[in-house]
């Protein structure tokens, strides 16, 4: 069970993802209640630490628990961010926040008349990778940035529900949001089904105000995985490879190009890789949840970028 001092959490959803929810805030000894329709499941996960398994409706009801964790079909994930906001609890939805900006909104606007915290589980922002990579980027390491550009290819999973654009997209758009700051003036997009009809293979441009220009390609129709996040700017390039062990997943690059009559003078630099603290994203990113909740901070990934993101992913796939 929870500490009685820190906040008290839920998790309802107990599929893959659900789990990893269940095990981290058992660990971080803030784990109250799992939830999932199939409550042999929810019983199994709740056991080593001592959380109780019930039903959703218990969850809403009962005031001891003081947010809930949604891993949920993304369907009916604004449904139950809903019922569990008019029911006081602080809520941290799974990408994405649900399937319209219409819902999505919906659901910003009843946390914020509430006062309660809600959060989008865009877990690649709290990736020390991406932390470090940020960091670089205020410091002015790269200069201007120029244009960002993700690639997230591999073979499945296959959805019913979901296709690529939605399944895989979110977690890069939400990095690009988060370099930006703000969203995109313009968005573009081309798709293509080349299994069961449905998106499996899509390219997104985006176009900011500052001038920054992005690139998401993402893919689950690919023989390779690869999963690249590249950040170009006037003095420099970094190159984050998540599929790289920690002490090469981000490289910087210096570069200079000197236009001189039809041959231009030019340079690269070898990559100087920088040096990470190996981190569980999912653990620092409801810790960061955790802490919102008790200083009434505005989370990194708050409802807003995940409605943005949704934009984002409704025009590019219109």
């Amino acid at each position: 069970m929870p500490s009685k001092n820190g906040p008290r959490l839920a998790v309802i959803g107990c599929g893959y993802w659900g789990a990893n929810h269940v095990r981290t805030l058992g660990e971080m000894g803030a784990l109250h209640s799992v939830s999932d329709i199939h409550l042999d499941r929810a019983e199994m996960l709740a056991q080593p630490f001592g959380a109780r398994a019930c039903k959703p409706d218990e969850i809403f009801a009962d005031n001891d628990v003081d947010a809930v964790v949604l891993a949920l079909p993304a369907h009916v994930h604004a449904e139950y961010a809903l019922r569990a906001i008019a029911d006081g609890k602080h809520v941290f939805v799974e990408k994405p926040l649900s399937l319209s900006s219409t819902d999505g909104a919906k659901v910003v606007e009843e946390a914020a008349t509430a006062g309660r915290v809600l959060m989008t589980g865009h877990i690649l922002r709290y990736h020390n990778a991406f932390v470090a990579l940020a960091e670089r980027i205020a410091a002015g390491d790269l200069g201007e940035i120029r244009y960002v550009q993700s690639h997230r290819l591999g073979f499945g999973k296959f959805h019913a529900r979901f296709d690529a654009l939605w399944d895989l997209a979110p977690h890069d758009l939400s990095l690009m949001l988060t370099l930006a700051g703000g969203e995109p003036e313009r968005v573009r997009g081309v798709h293509r089904g080349v299994s069961i009809g449905t998106t499996d293979i899509a390219h997104v441009h985006l176009d900011f105000a500052g001038g920054m220009g992005a690139h998401v390609h993402v893919s689950r129709h690919s023989p390779y995985r690869e999963r690249r996040f590249t950040v170009i700017g006037s003095e420099g390039m970094a190159v984050w490879d998540d599929l790289e062990d920690w002490p090469r997943k981000l490289a910087l690059y210096r570069h200079s190009i000197d236009p001189k009559g039809t041959n231009w003078d030019f340079s690269l630099s070898e990559p100087e890789y920088v040096p990470l603290e190996p981190n569980m994203a999912l653990t620092d990113e409801l810790a960061h949840f955790i802490d919102c909740i008790e200083s009434g901070k505005t989370p990194l990934t708050d409802g807003r970028q995940g409605v943005a993101v949704l934009r984002i992913l409704e025009e590019a796939g219109s």
